[in-house]
């Protein structure tokens, strides 16, 4: 932008966009403007709102929620919007392609009261759920989520089942990702940090347990020790999205593919 030779802020953040290849959502603020971009892919998400008489801009409608502003739209890939005391006035800075929406915001990323593409986060996770329960069914006493992503999921695969919700995996809201952790010892340890087995709920009982999706695999294998440790009779695992086989290359820290638990193909 700095070197740009436009006139304006916004045809230079246009003129610097242009030269990016990848996934980006960006807002920036002059003393007089707000502007809002997205990639021309639309890896990722941007909202905007309306609170009072001004707009705001946000990665998820939930944090629209928190401050009181009313949800009005998705910005569309590919789109640029300008706001100042005139209103909003869009733009299509770059040519148009095909949507490539990053399938892990439905899955993990985004937060379960969003709203995505019309239709609310936690309803499409809860739905994943009653489909997994039709596909992939079995005899079970206990159906626990590995929270937190994996609870809509898992109250979807439930009541689907007819098999009880129950929280057999309490976890610590203190700890953050582990998946993105550099090495498998301390992602172990974080996994037995993170979350702990109510072992007075599983004990002797035949458990499916729900995740929202398999990235390396060490973690599974280590909730699933933990639950045969607190004596469960039998871990039953279903994984709501599909198989994680190849790593992101827009943003998000995720393995090589060598380091991916899925078989190659």
């Amino acid at each position: 932008m700095a070197r740009s030779i436009q006139r304006t802020h916004a045809e230079r953040l246009k003129d610097a966009l242009r030269r990016c290849e990848g996934a980006f959502s960006v807002i920036a603020m002059t003393r007089t403007k707000l502007i809002g971009v997205r990639d021309k892919l639309g890896v990722r998400p941007l909202v905007l709102g309306k609170i009072g008489d001004g707009f705001a801009l946000a990665s998820e409608t939930c944090a629209l929620d928190i401050i009181g502003a009313e949800f009005l739209r998705e910005i569309e890939p590919g789109e640029m919007v300008v706001i100042d005391h005139k209103g909003v006035v869009s733009s299509r800075p770059f040519e148009r392609t095909s949507p490539r929406f990053c399938i892990f915001e439905q899955v993990y990323f985004s937060r379960p009261d969003s709203i995505i593409g019309g239709r609310s986060v936690y309803e499409t996770r809860r739905q994943i759920g009653v489909e997994l329960a039709r596909e992939a069914p079995v005899d079970a006493d206990l159906v626990c989520p590995v929270p937190d992503p994996g609870t809509p999921a898992a109250i979807g695969y439930s009541q689907e089942s007819g098999i009880p919700f129950a929280m057999g995996i309490i976890r610590n809201q203190y700890m953050g990702r582990t998946f993105i952790e550099p090495s498998e010892q301390i992602r172990n340890m974080g996994v037995r940090l993170k979350l702990n087995v109510n072992r007075a709920l599983i004990k002797g009982k035949r458990v499916v347990l729900v995740d929202d999706s398999v990235v390396r695999g060490t973690t599974s294998l280590k909730i699933k020790e933990m639950i045969l440790e607190a004596g469960a009779a039998e871990v039953h695992f279903r994984i709501a999205s599909p198989p994680t086989m190849w790593p992101c290359f827009y943003g998000v820290d995720t393995p090589e593919r060598a380091q991916n638990c899925w078989p190659r193909g």
